[in-house]
């Protein structure tokens, strides 16, 4: 099941239209991306305040474009907007940090393998897969891929989170367990495939966030789990 949620609402398809647009209706921009729009040219419309946004999906969509506008500023885009329901914020960001990990994967396919990568390490720490019935070993690319699909199937299981305005109470004991799992990712490809690492974070800059979301901002991941160094910065230390 796919997280990547709409950036776009109805409307009949017209041939001559531009491939990205935004229609006026009842005082509303309604934004579309356009069948053909090229990927460098995707939701290129200024971020809407998200009080002025009124749909089931306005969190994440006010998210995705905080990041597509300035992927660096990781302060304005974790920080809790004023009014706003601070356990669909986490719960959105959990979602679109599992969208946004997909493009790390596919950077570590050609070096983390099987033969390489045995198991899922960082420094001295080894995980076990939670995925299967019992937690076992896993090589690390299977690790990172079960534990990416793992987590979008609970974020969009309708048992656990029925809703994307409210979050059920006895729910948001996943949020952790969640952010753990996904934290491990950045920790081995910092300390295995260090390179591959700053490739992708130069350009997401989505471990700074990570860490100023889950371990700074919502304490999900606690000070004595954090294993990676500061990465606000454009190289290798």
């Amino acid at each position: 099941m796919s997280l990547d949620a709409a950036d776009e609402s109805p409307g009949q398809d017209d041939d001559n239209r531009q491939k990205t647009e935004g229609v006026q209706t009842n005082a509303r921009t309604l934004h579309r991306n356009r069948s053909g729009t090229k990927a460098e040219d995707w939701s290129p419309w200024p971020t809407t305040p998200l009080e002025e946004m009124d749909s089931a999906f306005s969190v994440q969509q006010y998210i995705g474009s905080l990041v597509r506008a300035d992927p660096a500023n990781v302060s304005d885009i974790v920080k809790l907007p004023q009014n706003q329901d601070a356990d669909v914020w986490q719960y959105e960001h959990l979602r679109q940090f599992c969208i946004e990990l997909n493009g790390l994967v596919l950077l570590l396919e050609s070096e983390c393998t099987p033969e390489l990568c045995p198991s899922m390490k960082a420094e001295e720490w080894m995980f076990l897969c939670a995925t299967h019935p019992q937690p076992q070993p896993c090589c690390a690319i299977d690790y990172t891929v079960h534990t990416l699909d793992g987590a979008t199937a609970l974020l969009c299981s309708t048992r656990y989170f029925p809703s994307r305005i409210s979050i059920p109470e006895s729910s948001i004991r996943h949020f952790q367990s969640i952010a753990r799992r996904l934290y491990r990712i950045f920790a081995h490809a910092w300390y295995h495939h260090k390179e591959a690492f700053y490739m992708f974070e130069n350009e997401t800059h989505l471990h700074e966030r990570f860490i100023m979301f889950a371990n700074k901002t919502f304490k999900l991941v606690p000070d004595k789990l954090i294993i990676t160094p500061n990465t606000d910065s454009t190289s290798p230390t």
